[in-house]
């Protein structure tokens, strides 16, 4: 039993020490930059297309490699027993015969309709799309990972704030704690003053939870242990940018370089090539046949190596195939390959007209964004200093605990929008940027 004991406390020890040594290798805190270069280097579906590109550079290798021909060597040894009449003695003798052959013989199909040429391009359009998948599903998590790291950035500036609130909160209690003392206000008021107080603490607890609900969110898009405590890194400065590319700029930058036009390009491509591939079926096909034999057996008298070189058998050959009636096979094939590449076609122009929509409607956020973000500030700067004064107000008594709530509730409200109206404006920023070819970085 106590070896057992002993055993597993080994065991686990051993495990956490490769976990501390896999969570050294992780940054301190992380960095936007740090999220997306590692997702690109771990992320399970981003890895699963990397195989799956690989995968399909060795269909395109292995479809050169079709172009040359095939060599294929046979050898079989038999013993035969069979009882055979014997003309001198008469009745039947039993009588075993071993026999051996050797041959060798290749294939290479010289002309088939260009059909092998096709084929390669296929497989290299098929790897160039395979190489865009990935990054298509690189740049969606690119964004994923965005939105998620500014809304830890956002919870953590509401936390900031929040704390601030909380303490002006505090120094009204404790001044209307005295006031009351004092018979200055009413029990009434000062519990106003510690409902105020406490629902900032509720306030507080709340944008806590928002955090590391934000935090898990971030690692499980990362997918980090659940174990690892994760920090991320504020940039020095998060401010929104009103100076934009215009929207037409932009549409044209997309359409240029976003992976999911230049991969419907190759599907048409694609298509394109296949209803070649299949117009070589109508086509003859040339190939060429060589063979090398011979063989042994032991009823002969001649001796191996003799019987070797007497049945020694070469021949050549070349070999048309025509093809004249395939059941309408192939007219089927080209058809329904035509219609493939109007499909294909018909992918390309919703893949354009979709990102066209995709950038038009980022741009739109953004404009709005920016609005509100310059509202948002107008409204929390005067919030602020209206707070600021009732606050003054209540220390000299000037106000009641009704007129301090109001202000402070309005205040409340007025940080919150900005807050959010600043991180929007920031997150449509990277979105119309990212749009336009420009990396996400702080």
């Amino acid at each position: 039993m106590c070896r057992i004991l002993y055993l597993s406390t080994f065991l686990l020890l051993l495990t956490g020490i490769a976990t501390a040594q896999d969570n050294a290798q992780l940054p301190a805190k992380w960095t936007l930059e740090d999220c997306i270069n590692y997702a690109k280097e771990n992320n399970i579906q981003i890895n699963t297309l990397k195989l799956s590109s690989d995968a399909a550079k060795l269909d395109w290798q292995q479809s050169k490699n079709n172009r040359l021909p095939n060599v294929n060597g046979t050898i079989s040894q038999s013993l035969v027993n069979s009882n055979n009449a014997d003309p001198v003695i008469g009745g039947f003798q039993t009588q075993a015969n071993f026999s051996s052959n050797y041959g060798i013989n290749s294939s290479m199909t010289i002309y088939n309709g260009g059909y092998l040429n096709n084929d390669i391009r296929s497989k290299s359009l098929s790897l160039e799309s395979a190489n865009l998948t990935v990054q298509e599903t690189t740049n969606n998590i690119t964004l994923s990972i965005t939105q998620a790291f500014l809304n830890i950035l956002l919870a953590k500036e509401n936390i900031t704030y929040l704390k601030q609130v909380l303490a002006t909160s505090d120094a009204q209690l404790k001044q209307s704690q005295q006031r009351f003392d004092a018979g200055s206000i009413s029990k009434k008021d000062l519990l106003q003053f510690q409902s105020q107080l406490a629902s900032d603490n509720y306030n507080l607890v709340t944008a806590n939870n928002n955090y590391q609900t934000n935090i898990v969110n971030l690692k499980q898009l990362l997918q980090l242990p659940a174990s690892y405590q994760m920090e991320v890194a504020e940039p020095a400065s998060v401010e929104p940018q009103q100076a934009v590319v215009s929207l037409n700029e932009a549409m044209s930058a997309a359409q240029e370089i976003r992976p999911e036009v230049k991969n419907s390009e190759v599907g048409v491509s694609i298509a394109e090539t296949e209803l070649a591939k299949t117009k070589a079926g109508r086509l003859p096909t040339v190939s060429l046949g060589a063979n090398l034999s011979s063989g042994f057996s032991d009823n002969r008298d001649a001796k191996y190596f003799s019987q070797l070189n007497n049945n020694f058998y070469q021949s050549l050959g070349v070999t048309i195939a025509v093809p004249i009636f395939s059941r309408k096979l192939n007219k089927t094939n080209i058809a329904k390959s035509k219609i493939a590449i109007e499909q294909a076609k018909l992918d390309l122009l919703n893949t354009k007209t979709v990102l066209n929509q995709q950038v038009e409607q980022a741009y739109i956020n953004l404009r709005n964004a920016q609005a509100q973000f310059v509202a948002a500030q107008t409204q929390l700067k005067a919030a602020e200093e209206s707070y600021h004064i009732t606050d003054e107000q209540l220390k000299l008594g000037a106000v009641n605990a009704v007129d301090v709530m109001t202000q402070r509730n309005t205040y409340v409200q007025a940080l919150q929008s900005f807050v959010q109206a600043k991180y929007s404006a920031v997150l449509y920023n990277k979105i119309y940027d990212f749009y336009t070819g420009k990396p996400v970085t702080f």
